[in-house]
């Protein structure tokens, strides 16, 4: 019985103490430490009660029997909370995880370190390895051997799974990283598969859609990829449509080698000087975004809209996406009408059928669309190779796959409109400052210099009669990096846009000048932009911008000529409105705190030890002495840590 009383009692001390002992220190503490402070301080509180009553408990009265009790209470819950602060130095909340946490986390650790060995594996198999620890490739740096190590590393890649195989078709858009031994390697990776088994596929349609929602399914993809495979359908009406559904359990594998190629690229960038150049961890984070929305098919449906809409509005007719049905989409389902036509690439019986005018016509309808995208709209198809181009018979283009669109804001809209300006007029002032806008840079950048290396680029490639579409892009791109300029994933998508197109338009119509007709399609649109007739709605749309400024404009010059009148002008300078500048402040405060409360400590210890024993806690033990030398023991741990920081900086 006596039992039965006691544990309730227990409980309820150990609950009170764990109250108080977070309410006295004012900050969130996780629940189960805090109780087992809580546990601390309810076990500790008999001894110390033991120390601080006389030898004879039968002289104490009832009012210092209380006393004794509450001072007894007071140092069990100060020991507790002591150990609670010293526990969250040591080990933060939020550090362990929780058991279910700790469970699933160990299997997401086992299941990583497999695939990281594979990985490894397959590095060490194609002579990757020594790149992996940071080590400089062997032997001379020649153009055999970058070819020789750029196939090592696209066979790696393609060895590696749809994750690897994507980073690898995204390295070989980035001509300004990259050797073009490199690019010309990887641009070969194909993003292939083999078919799921319909009985799959049909799990997944069933699943998101039910099974009456199609009139008609044909079992037989009409082409695989890594991430999903498309089979044509026809609905209940009769309309021929396209289904696109993502692979059972890619998401999962995806996620699991996002999570390993962040961390070897935060490795990477730590510990060899190439992966700092590439900003390798920043690269990784925007394609893991860009998979992520690849994976995610309701992103291609409103991305299917919004080109559409958009290309609805452009003066280019001849180019079309197919039309989205948002009710029967989802995210592992897409379905979209049929376009006809034939892939470009094996669209060459169609193209030999029209005249070489009508070809040469639709190559620059496809470029001004792209332009428009670029420069009007904001929206833009970035990966125009041919497996995303359809072509009909009467020459009228189909876009495919906008999974992942280039996305532009206004003002990087007009600085790449003022961009191609200048290379049109071989304005290389003008270049120069719209290159600086687009690019990341740090203001130390010789503008003089910049604009001269810009004006022989345009002397050598922009001048008439100029055709070295992709050779401009890159040495545009490696004048970009040499400068220190960083170029932003959406800026870098329009360059890898363009650079894609000039392929793709040579299939159109051989021998098509990309850059002469975007000089010409960009001085039309200069044109169309300050004509007669657009002149007006310019003037407009900036009045409207500047009207309300305009209008309170008088209001606020009289009220600054008053305030100046009647000696009330004041100015108001916000202090550390900077991230950086109130972490560096913040960072003093706590360094000059925890000297402060060091020496505190230390001086409290020095006093205690220098007074007589007080209380006793054991027999040979006095209370005075134990709480002297653990102060000197906190000041010690507290100005060693402000030493450290101290010593680390210099």
């Amino acid at each position: 019985m006596q039992v039965l009383l006691f544990i309730p009692f227990l409980i309820l001390t150990v609950l009170l103490f764990a109250a108080v002992i977070r309410r006295l220190l004012g900050v969130p503490v996780g629940p189960g430490r805090t109780l087992l402070a809580a546990i601390l301080a309810t076990v500790v509180i008999s001894p110390i009660l033991a120390a601080l009553a006389p030898p004879d408990p039968t002289d104490v009265s009832t009012g210092q029997a209380i006393l004794l009790m509450l001072a007894a209470v007071c140092v069990s819950a100060l020991l507790a909370m002591a150990a609670l602060v010293v526990l969250e130095v040591l080990l933060p909340t939020g550090t362990l995880p929780g058991p279910a946490e700790a469970w699933r986390g160990t299997r997401r650790r086992i299941a990583r370190t497999r695939r990281y060995s594979t990985i490894v594996r397959i590095a060490l198999r194609h002579g990757l390895g020594r790149f992996l620890r940071g080590r400089p490739p062997a032997g001379p740096d020649s153009a055999a051997a970058r070819r020789r190590l750029a196939r090592s590393l696209r066979a790696a890649l393609d060895e590696g799974g749809v994750t690897f195989v994507k980073v690898g078709q995204l390295l070989s858009t980035r001509r300004d990283l990259l050797p073009a031994e490199f690019i010309e390697e990887l641009t070969a990776l194909q993003d292939r598969a083999a078919p799921v088994p319909w009985p799959q596929i049909a799990a997944v349609l069933d699943a998101e859609l039910g099974d009456r929602v199609f009139a008609e399914i044909d079992p037989e993809p009409l082409a695989a990829a890594s991430v999903a495979q498309v089979h044509a359908a026809r609905l209940p009406d009769g309309t021929p449509v396209v289904v696109k559904v993502r692979r059972p359990g890619i998401a999962t594998v995806v996620e699991r080698d996002l999570d390993i190629l962040l961390r070897l690229a935060t490795t990477l960038e730590a510990r060899t000087a190439w992966g700092r150049s590439f900003g390798a961890r920043r690269l990784a984070l925007g394609f893991a975004e860009a998979l992520r929305e690849e994976l995610d098919f309701t992103v291609e449906r409103d991305n299917l809209q919004t080109m559409a809409a958009a290309l609805a509005t452009s003066p280019e007719r001849g180019v079309r996406v197919p039309f989205a049905y948002g009710e029967l989409s989802s995210e592992r389902v897409l379905v979209m009408g049929r376009l006809p036509g034939t892939p470009l690439g094996a669209a060459e019986p169609v193209l030999a059928g029209l005249a070489d005018d009508r070809r040469h016509a639709v190559a620059a309808a496809l470029l001004d669309s792209l332009l428009d995208q670029v420069l009007v709209h904001g929206v833009f198809h970035a990966d125009l190779h041919p497996g995303n181009l359809l072509v009909d018979t009467d020459g009228s283009l189909g876009m495919l796959d906008l999974g992942s669109v280039g996305r532009l804001d206004g003002v990087t809209r007009a600085a790449v409109g003022r961009l191609l300006a200048a290379v049109g007029r071989g304005d290389a002032v003008g270049a120069s400052d719209a290159l600086l806008d687009l690019a990341d840079h740090g203001g130390d950048v010789d503008e003089r210099d910049l604009q001269r290396e810009l004006g022989v680029l345009l002397v050598r490639y922009a001048a008439p009669g100029s055709s070295a579409g992709v050779a401009a892009v890159t040495a545009l791109l490696r004048t970009v990096a040499a400068y220190g300029l960083g170029v932003p994933a959406a800026v870098a998508a329009v360059f890898r846009a363009f650079a894609t197109l000039e392929g793709t338009l040579g299939l159109l119509r051989p021998g098509f000048d990309l850059l002469g007709a975007a000089r010409e399609a960009g001085g039309r649109r200069l044109a169309e932009t300050f004509g007669p007739r657009q002149l007006p709605r310019t003037l407009e749309q900036e009045l409207v911008t500047l009207l309300p400024m305009l209008r309170n404009l008088p209001r606020r010059i009289d009220r600054i000529g008053d305030a100046v009148e009647n000696g009330r002008l004041r100015l108001n300078i916000r202090l550390f409105s900077d991230e950086q500048d109130r972490r560096v402040v913040t960072g003093l405060v706590h360094q000059v705190l925890l000297t402060v409360i060091g020496a505190t400590a230390g001086v409290m210890g020095i006093l205690l030890l220098g007074t007589a024993d007080g209380p006793r806690v054991s027999a040979g033990v006095g209370l005075f002495p134990l709480l002297g030398y653990g102060l000197l023991i906190v000041s010690v741990v507290l100005v060693l840590r402000v030493l450290v920081v101290i010593l680390k900086r210099d």
